[in-house]
C-alpha cells in the first residue's frame, strides 16, 4: 500500500469527522456566544442511543441512527432550556456559562458510564472485517465513506438553511447582535434553542459514525470536543464555514505531521497548530 495516498485519505477522513463536531460547535457559539463544553459528550450520547436501540433492543439500524441523531438534538436542546437559558436570562457571564457547560459535560459522561459501563464498545455489526474500498492507491472503509458524504451534505444543507430560509436569517440576526434581534421582534431564546438542537444533532451524527468506525467509550467526548474546538478556532470561531476549513486543515496537519514520527504526537501537533494560530492569526482563517 502506498503511504502518500493513504495519508491523504486519512487526512480527509479526519477532517470530515472534525467538521461534524466543529459545525455544531461554531453554530451554537455563533448564536449563544459561549463555549459549550458539553458538545463533545452530547455527540457521544448519540452513539450510545444507537448502541442501546440497535444492539440491546435489536431495532432496525437506520431507525436507530435516526433516533440517535434526534436524541442528541434533544439532549442539547434540553441543556440549553434547563441550564444555559436561565443563566443567560440572569445575565450570567461567559465564564459562568463555561463552568456550567463543564458541569454538564462531567454529569453526562458519568451518566453514560453508569448506564453503559466504561468499557470500549463498537456499533459495528456483521463480519469482523468491515467493507473497504481502494481509492487512488489508498483504502477507505464504508463507514468512512459515509462520514465523508455526511460532512459534505450537512455542510451544504446548513449553508442552504442559513442563507435561504427565514429561520436562517433569524439565526444570522441573533449571531450578529442578539439585543437588536430582540428589538425587531425575534424570539431569541426560541431561535437559540433550535440552534442548539441542530448543533447537537449534527454532533450526534458524528458520534454515531465514530461509534461505527472506531468504537465508543464515555470519555470519547473529550478528545472529540478538543479537536472540534481547535478546528473552530483555527478556522474562525463562530464562523460555520471557517470551521470546515479548520477541520480539514487540522486533519491534514495532524496526519502528515506523524508521517515520520509516532502517532502519539498527533495531539501535540494539533495543539501546536492551535498555538501558532492564536499567536499569528487569532481570528482564524475566516473572520466571523
Amino acid at each position: 500500500m502506498n503511504i502518500l495516498p493513504q495519508l491523504i485519505l486519512n487526512s480527509v477522513i479526519a477532517g470530515a469527522i472534525y467538521t461534524l463536531v466543529a459545525l455544531g460547535f461554531n453554530l451554537s457559539f455563533g448564536a449563544a456566544r459561549f463555549f459549550n463544553l458539553a458538545h463533545g459528550t452530547v455527540a457521544v450520547a448519540g452513539g450510545y442511543v444507537v448502541l442501546f436501540l440497535m444492539k440491546w433492543l435489536q431495532v432496525d439500524p437506520v431507525l436507530s441512527v435516526i433516533s440517535g441523531v434526534v436524541s442528541a438534538g434533544f439532549i442539547g436542546y434540553g441543556l440549553f432550556q434547563l441550564v444555559y437559558a436561565p443563566l443567560r436570562e440572569h445575565k450570567a457571564s461567559n465564564l459562568v456559562l463555561l463552568v456550567a457547560s463543564l458541569g454538564a459535560f462531567i454529569a453526562l459522561q458519568a451518566i453514560l458510564a453508569m448506564l453503559f459501563s466504561s468499557q470500549f464498545q463498537t456499533l459495528y455489526q456483521g463480519s469482523l472485517v468491515p467493507t473497504t474500498y481502494a481509492i487512488l492507491g489508498g483504502v477507505i472503509t464504508q463507514v468512512q465513506l459515509l462520514t465523508l458524504g455526511s460532512a459534505f451534505l450537512i455542510t451544504l444543507g446548513l449553508a442552504l438553511v442559513l442563507n435561504m430560509t427565514v429561520f436562517g436569517k433569524a439565526v444570522r440576526a441573533v449571531s450578529d447582535d442578539e439585543e437588536v434581534a430582540k428589538i425587531v421582534g425575534i424570539n431569541t431564546r426560541k431561535i437559540i434553542g433550535r440552534v442548539f438542537f441542530m448543533a447537537s444533532a449534527i454532533a450526534g451524527l458524528g458520534g454515531i459514525l465514530i461509534g461505527f468506525d472506531t468504537g465508543l467509550e464515555p470519555t470519547t467526548g473529550l478528545p472529540l470536543l478538543l479537536k472540534g474546538v481547535i478546528a473552530s478556532i483555527i478556522g474562525g470561531i463562530g464562523n460555520v464555514y471557517g470551521g470546515v476549513l479548520g477541520a480539514f486543515l487540522l486533519g491534514f496537519v495532524e496526519n502528515f505531521g506523524i508521517w515520520k514520527i509516532s502517532g502519539e504526537w498527533k495531539d501535540a501537533i494539533a495543539f501546536t497548530l492551535l498555538i501558532i494560530f492564536l499567536i499569528f492569526r487569532p481570528n482564524g482563517i475566516i473572520r466571523r
